[in-house]
């Protein structure tokens, strides 16, 4: 099977290249989604059996100031590549993220929860999806939160929570971290086999991928430090202090009830899979 993955050099992205180094790995100076026709000639001549889209403008409070990127890149961005995967009988993954949700459950949202984004960086993923599910009926959409790897996240200059905790402990100053908003936390290789694995059969539709559990930014901030052994001082705070441009979900955990059908649900704990990328970055003493 002929992968092509689309943002090979984004956080998600070279982990699916770790995985699966046989795809064809497309940067942006390769493909920019923005643009159809040179988007259909690069494609075209690949000739991908899937395509893996991880291509996304996710700086979330730029989104708000910035809303016709955030709709060229991750609404009229998605379409573009769902028609040429139609062109070319391709199938197409394509992420979302928890950010659909407006986050007033206090349960994990399922596949089938009516999404209701917040901002405008939630909207414009959403217009996303209905671009891919209205155009390929050979999609896949994967909606994930939180998530970690190795390479960073390029939109957000190469880091991810872990990491920006990791360097403050390092400088031993007070952290204060958002402890009213609850997720579930994704490790960017954990759900890369995940999608590998989930293209190997041919069941289309919506899937949430995280790890499992949930826990608050900072539950999460405290088992970083705690896994590194940091006796930094962490502080919980009100979301509302940080007086971000963006109203983040207060609680956007994702149920993996489509996962659970096909017998998929075995994605180990988000403290595993932390332990497991501390491992991986050498930060574990």
């Amino acid at each position: 099977m002929k992968l092509a993955v689309i943002g090979a050099d984004g956080q998600l992205g070279t982990d699916l290249m770790k995985l699966a180094p046989q795809a064809v790995g497309l940067t942006v100076a390769d493909l920019d989604i923005t643009d159809e026709a040179k988007s259909r000639v690069v494609l075209g001549q690949i000739k991908p059996a899937v395509v893996i889209n991880t291509a996304a403008y996710n700086r979330v409070d730029d989104c708000e100031e910035k809303k016709e990127l955030a709709y060229a890149v991750n609404a009229a961005g998605a379409g573009n590549i769902a028609r040429i995967c139609k062109e070319l009988n391709a199938a197409l993954v394509h992420l979302s993220t928890d950010y659909v949700f407006a986050g007033t459950k206090k349960t994990p949202y399922k596949e089938t929860d009516n999404p209701d984004p917040t901002t405008v960086y939630g909207a414009s993923k959403l217009a996303g999806e209905k671009e891919v599910s209205s155009t390929l009926s050979q999609h896949y959409i994967i909606r994930t939160s939180a998530l970690f790897g190795t390479a960073g996240c390029l939109g957000k200059g190469g880091t991810n929570f872990v990491d920006v905790m990791v360097k403050k402990a390092q400088e031993g100053k007070l952290i204060k971290v958002v402890a009213d908003e609850i997720v579930g936390p994704t490790y960017a290789r954990d759900l890369a086999a995940k999608i590998l694995q989930l293209i190997e059969q041919p069941e289309y539709g919506l899937y949430h991928v995280t790890n499992a559990g949930q826990c608050s930014w900072y539950e999460f901030a405290r088992e970083i430090l705690r896994l590194i052994s940091s006796k930094t001082p962490l502080e919980p705070v009100s979301g509302t202090e940080f007086q971000a441009k963006a109203k983040r979900p207060a609680y956007s955990v994702l149920a993996h009830d489509h996962l659970k059908q096909l017998g998929l649900d075995d994605l180990r704990s988000w403290q595993d899979a932390l332990k497991a990328y501390l491992q991986e970055k050498a930060c574990l003493k």
